[in-house]
């Protein structure tokens, strides 16, 4: 690891993001007052659970393709959370255990957990870089210690860019597409408007940044070039990599998009 989890107030009495979302994919890493705020989004939303699996399996459907079938060996995670098994780099190193992993992340409840469950393969590397997403500059100099960005790297922000407003998410990738080399991809995932009501209750006690509808997620991606299917909803990215009866069906439909794309030569 990059960095040695700091001491932090986990503040267990107020809900908590990273925690809320490890509720609704049903891990452990939870307290009261979380399981309270998620239920009661629940209440509003309860396709909200079955929407957090479904992007958690775009995730490691779509790292499984990158490595497999795209010869990807690096790979960058902006926005990490708290760790829920399988993690990117589980997915990765299963694959090809040479595989480079660089999580970021400044939330010290996530760093917090970051050094105890994060662990490589032996022949592949795993790293924490603790800094705001925003900060390029500084996760391309900490994550070079770990990763080649000669070569190509596979840059990860899932379910990240809704809690930040505009015109942030389009600036922090302009300033990183440029500086990834050709035949790297980006991969994105984010809740559309028709969770504005979700939103309403997080501004109250946690806060939202902007929904955000296909055409703006779109943009996000840049000149990059989309790997087929293309922008979908999650459940909807390449299903057939998993047994079917594991994915939800078309009660998550419109809730979310995701997407993954090639930087071209």
């Amino acid at each position: 690891m990059t960095e040695n989890p700091p001491s932090a107030d986990l503040r267990t009495d107020q809900p908590h993001p990273a925690r809320v979302y490890d509720f609704y994919l049903g891990g452990k890493d939870h307290f009261g007052a979380d399981r309270e705020f998620g239920q009661k989004v629940l209440s509003i939303c309860p396709q909200l659970r079955p929407l957090a699996r479904a992007n958690r399996r775009f995730l490691a459907r779509s790292v499984g393709v990158l490595a497999r079938d795209h010869g990807v060996r690096q790979f960058l995670d902006l926005g990490t959370g708290l760790p829920t098994s399988p993690n990117l780099h589980e997915v990765a190193q299963a694959a090809a255990p040479e595989s480079r992993v660089v999580y970021v992340d400044n939330d010290p409840i996530v760093l917090n957990h970051a050094r105890a469950l994060l662990t490589s393969s032996p022949e592949g590397a795993t790293a924490y870089i603790d800094s705001d997403v925003a900060d390029i500059d500084r996760i391309m100099r900490e994550a070079a210690r770990t990763l080649d960005f000669d070569r190509p790297v596979a840059v990860s922000a899932l379910a990240l860019f809704h809690f930040l407003p505009d015109p942030q998410p389009a600036e922090l990738l302009a300033g990183l597409r440029g500086r990834l080399a050709p035949g790297s991809f980006l991969t994105i995932s984010h809740v559309l408007p028709a969770l504005q009501e979700v939103a309403d209750a997080y501004q109250g006690s946690m806060g939202m940044g902007t929904l955000r509808g296909r055409d703006e997620i779109t943009a996000l991606f840049g000149d990059f070039e989309f790997i087929e299917p293309g922008l979908v909803d999650p459940f909807r990215w390449r299903p057939a990599l998993e047994p079917a009866e594991e994915g939800p069906g078309d009660e998550i439909e419109n809730l979310g998009a995701c997407a993954v794309a090639r930087k071209p030569a």
